[in-house]
């Protein structure tokens, strides 16, 4: 075999590994990765399932504390417009505030869970089966209307700090027996905000 002859053959062995490995490089396949959302849907529905947990207890915070809110709301309403001091004005303000949020998220929880946002509608709730002092909601805003300046603004707090007072009673009962986690997520946030007020108040109180 001539010199020339070997080399043609050297080379057509080259071009036909190449050409094979070529072949083989293109029936590789890459493994599927999983659906775009797939991941994210099923924690959706494992979030969701958790929100439809609940039991009496739950529904029972909800739909008090729905009706205590609205009273705490009316109360720091009024609070805004007859407070004598810039102090109880601004506890007023930050009151609303902050119980407006939870009472669309207790009743988005009593929406979900197939409940009414009261046992026995919005009549005869009187606002979360709370008194403040012997008085009905009714009772202590036709008092609050009819006062004015550092008399408002004392009434006012002793009258809020009974009604939180009910409040964190009825999220301490939600706590020893309620189940849905958000639920008593929020009993327990009820129970920290509602205390640290209190002492709030008591502190203005004594500034009177």
């Amino acid at each position: 075999m001539t010199l020339r002859t070997r080399l043609c053959a050297v080379a057509g062995g080259v071009a036909l590994t190449l050409a094979l490995a070529a072949c083989g490089n293109g029936e590789q396949t890459t493994p599927e990765e999983p659906a775009a959302g797939t991941a994210t849907e099923e924690t959706t529905d494992i979030a969701t399932q958790v929100e439809d947990v609940h039991n009496d207890a739950d529904t029972m915070f909800a739909q008090m504390m729905l009706a205590h809110h609205d009273g705490a709301i009316e109360m720091a309403d009024l609070a805004v417009e007859k407070a004598g001091s810039e102090e109880v004005r601004s506890l007023a303000e930050r009151i609303s505030a902050a119980q407006g949020p939870e009472i669309e998220q207790m009743t988005s929880w009593l929406e979900t869970w197939g409940e009414q946002t009261s046992p026995m509608g919005h009549e005869g709730m009187d606002h979360g089966g709370m008194d403040m002092e012997g008085m009905s909601q009714e009772e202590a805003m036709a008092e609050l209307e009819s006062l004015s300046g550092a008399e408002f603004d004392q009434r006012f707090l002793e009258l809020m700090i009974a009604h939180h007072r009910g409040a964190v009673d009825m999220a301490q009962d939600e706590l020893d027996s309620g189940e849905n986690p958000q639920a008593l997520g929020l009993a327990q946030k009820i129970i920290d905000d509602q205390q640290a007020e209190i002492s709030e108040m008591e502190e203005l109180l004594q500034g009177l």
